[in-house]
């Protein structure tokens, strides 16, 4: 069976590729009213509270990318608000949203999340290029020692740190782009499709990892197309279709039938 295999391949059984903790849900942290770009997504409003893991679910195409790179401040949008803390963000500025807080693990990590060619100690630490600087250059000593700490923590698989992250496996590669942002210290934490395309045990290792950020206050936004992911991690499950928000799903009464209702337009408003 899939779940006999799954376990002869990771030496533990399918359910524990959810390794979902309970936590302590605390207050908003961030805080979205109305964001829409024309033609993208129209008039999306949430909260992510700390401690808590929010989905974002919804067909190809349904706009949850998008609302995350607006949110991030990749992609301007039209209207709406964005409040990290209680403090209003501007749009269109990264840099201002890494300032309060914020941290964006992208969907295509090959793309948009690494420089393959640079060294794995390189691509850890190119968010925070300004406090390893020493004088007008970065320190290799303090660029090594980072990555050498994060490479524990997440349980990296490397040969050198100075290697380049493009041979390592998908999933190591995940765990660099984790790396790179989490030694930000964010406050929320925004992952696109965060097991796409990695093995079964890299999987459960990130899932591990994203349960154990909220058990410790970290507010996760999670864009996933996964649905077993989605019912296995999230503490509220929002869908979008074409562009809007249909359904807010709380963790108890999530199914794939609910959701995928929700994601082709069947309900809409709060699923109670």
């Amino acid at each position: 069976t899939p779940d006999g295999l799954v376990q002869r391949m990771v030496g533990r059984e399918l359910d524990t590729l959810y390794p979902k903790q309970e936590t302590v849900v605390g207050g908003p942290v961030l805080e979205v009213s109305r964001l829409t770009r024309e033609g993208v997504f129209t008039d999306v409003s949430f909260e992510v509270c700390a401690g808590e893991i929010v989905a974002l679910a919804g067909l190809v195409g349904a706009g949850r990318s998008e609302v995350a790179r607006a949110v991030f401040g990749i992609d301007r949008y039209d209207a709406g608000t964005v409040m990290v803390g209680g403090r209003g963000l501007p749009g269109g500025s990264p840099t201002a949203a890494m300032s309060v807080g914020l941290a964006l693990v992208p969907e295509d990590r090959r793309q948009q999340g690494l420089v393959m060619d640079g060294s794995i100690e390189r691509n850890i630490g190119l968010t925070a290029l300004r406090s390893l600087r020493r004088g007008p250059v970065v320190s290799r000593r303090a660029e090594r020692v980072r990555a050498a700490d994060w490479a524990i923590r997440l349980q990296l698989k490397y040969a050198r740190l100075s290697d380049a992250v493009g041979v390592l496996s998908g999933g190591n590669q995940q765990k660099v782009v984790l790396a790179k942002w989490l030694s930000t210290e964010p406050v929320v934490l925004i992952v696109d499709e965060p097991t796409r395309g990695i093995d079964v045990g890299t999987k459960a290792e990130v899932h591990r990892l994203l349960s154990q950020l909220a058990a410790d206050g970290l507010a996760v936004l999670m864009i996933s197309s996964d649905l077993p992911e989605v019912l296995g991690m999230a503490d509220r499950v929002l869908v979008m279709h074409e562009g809007r928000l249909t359904a807010e799903i709380p963790r108890s009464e999530a199914t794939e039938e609910t959701i995928m209702a929700a994601a082709t337009g069947q309900i809409r408003g709060e699923a109670a």
